[in-house]
């Protein structure tokens, strides 16, 4: 078997304030907005990185698990 990616992609609850600039940049839809924080479904999510470059606080990033 090869190896599998543990990566999820995150939001740093500290820095958003949802301003909504990630959302529109989703091929998958996989971000929305929730209480002024954007909020990612995990398993729509395709680890594009398409969003992370607009996010204006660097709230953005994939992690390793």
């Amino acid at each position: 078997m090869g190896n599998v990616s543990t990566a999820i992609f995150k939001v740093d609850e500290n820095l958003c304030y949802g301003c909504g600039a990630c959302i529109a940049l989703c091929p998958t839809n996989a971000l929305e907005l929730e209480k002024r924080l954007a909020i990612v479904d995990q398993k729509d999510c395709t680890l594009c990185e398409y969003c992370i470059p607009s996010c204006p606080v660097s709230a953005l990033s994939i992690k390793e698990e």
